[in-house]
């Protein structure tokens, strides 16, 4: 959530802000809606002292034995009026916190502008594509060839858009999570955490999912909980409503968990394979850190998440989200897209954002600076480290041989009891 303050004082920065995000905004209602809080308040104010000069008055006219029911009398019409005012001043205050809530982030002053993905810029390309001596499969055909993944009997078990892995399938899916966890945590500093897979409306509000995107969730019938999208739900949400001692900062956690997404608008696009999935698995990294330093560790998390494809030696790229493409919480997103050559596209494999403060604010997570008094909003970060389906599709398609077979990266096969091929 935006301070409203920093929107109050900066109103042409918030527009100009929100036009470059795509974001339209009813500046004259917020405006109307400030200005009538202002008069408001004002004149609550000068009623309020009004209140207390007058009861202090009322208090010495009983000390020396005077009559004050005539002046306690006027001052009931007075209260009355003031607890409308209150009201009043309630009913402006929400509103604008509304409008406000409904606000994206601010994007961070190296974010390019554009409009869409066709404005995203490649910030560096990395690994060289494989050859073949024919058209590639892809990863749904090598799958199931194999027999290590079925869609058709996931489809009866539940519907569209959920896999079904089987045998060396559902082995590899293993060995990827266990994989990235062991690295996350082993070289890069991360701590292991395994959070619920459901949580609460406050939950989903603090990192930004509600109220704007409740349409994209899995909500649970009659009740007010949620099956997550991401781990960036729950992990950042460990921390809610909770003053850090800055001593502990950063703190970086890393956790596996099911993510589920109605995929509500994105019918029709990539219906085949584990691209686009109700149900699917990733690998999460969460940070919390001091403001000062957010955009260091933003370059760090990016390393950590791409480790991950170097280690299995994927080609990939990546590119930095440009305003009209960011998503709804982050200030700066870099997207890393791994190769696919059956579609010969780079496909999104993670997100790494830098959030600043604006889940913390939602979701009240502070630390307290030593020596000094008050407490500051953290900065959080987060990126998929990685999407697991989507790399084990990479890893069919960009790893598959003329027989049939699939060679496992190197770096996986301690994973895989010393698997090295998955063969027909």
């Amino acid at each position: 959530m935006l301070e409203i303050k920093r929107v109050r004082e900066n109103l042409e920065l918030a527009q100009q802000a929100m036009q470059n995000r795509g974001t339209d905004v009813d500046w004259l209602r917020f405006q109307d809606l400030d200005n009538g809080r202002k008069a408001v308040l004002a004149e609550l104010e000068k009623l309020r002292h009004q209140r207390n000069a007058v009861s202090d008055q009322i208090a010495k006219m009983k000390r020396n034995g005077e009559n004050a029911d005539t002046i306690i009398q006027e001052m009931q019409g007075v209260s009355k009026i003031i607890k409308e005012m209150e009201k009043e001043l309630g009913a402006s205050e929400a509103a604008i916190s509304e409008m406000i809530m409904g606000m994206p982030n601010f994007p961070h002053a190296s974010v390019p502008v554009g409009k869409d993905e066709t404005d995203n810029p490649v910030v560096k390309t990395v690994g060289t594509p494989p050859e073949f001596e024919g058209a590639p499969l892809d990863h749904q055909t090598i799958g199931e060839n194999l027999g290590i993944l079925d869609f058709s009997r996931a489809a009866k078990i539940a519907g569209a858009r959920f896999p079904l892995y089987l045998g060396m399938g559902a082995r590899l899916e293993r060995a990827l999570i266990n994989f990235m966890l062991d690295l996350h945590t082993t070289e890069h500093g991360y701590k292991e955490v395994l959070p619920p897979f459901i949580v609460n409306r406050k939950t989903m509000t603090g990192t930004g999912q509600l109220p704007k995107f409740e349409m994209d969730l899995f909500k649970l019938e009659g009740l007010d909980y949620y099956l997550i999208p991401t781990a960036e739900v729950p992990v950042t949400n460990i921390h809610q409503d909770e003053v850090l001692d800055e001593a502990a900062l950063p703190v970086y956690y890393t956790a596996y968990t099911p993510c589920f997404r109605s995929e509500a608008g994105s019918y029709g696009k990539d219906t085949r394979g584990l691209i686009r999935q109700h149900q699917f698995n990733k690998v999460e990294l969460v940070k919390f850190v001091r403001p000062e330093s957010s955009y260091d560790e933003l370059e760090a998390l990016l390393d950590n998440a791409e480790t991950v494809l170097r280690r299995l030696e994927l080609p990939y790229r990546v590119i930095t989200l440009c305003t009209g493409d960011l998503g709804f919480s982050a200030a700066k997103t870099y997207d890393i897209e791994v190769w696919m050559p059956a579609q010969n596209v780079y496909r999104e494999i993670s997100s790494c954002s830098n959030f600043e403060d604006f889940q913390a604010r939602r979701a009240g997570i502070r630390y307290k600076e030593k020596g000094k008094k008050g407490t500051r909003l953290v900065h959080t970060l987060n990126g998929s480290g990685l999407a697991v389906g989507r790399t084990l599709a990479a890893i069919l398609e960009n790893c598959q041989q003329e027989d049939g077979s699939v060679v496992i990266p190197n770096a996986l096969r301690p994973f895989m009891g010393g698997t090295d091929k998955i063969a027909p």
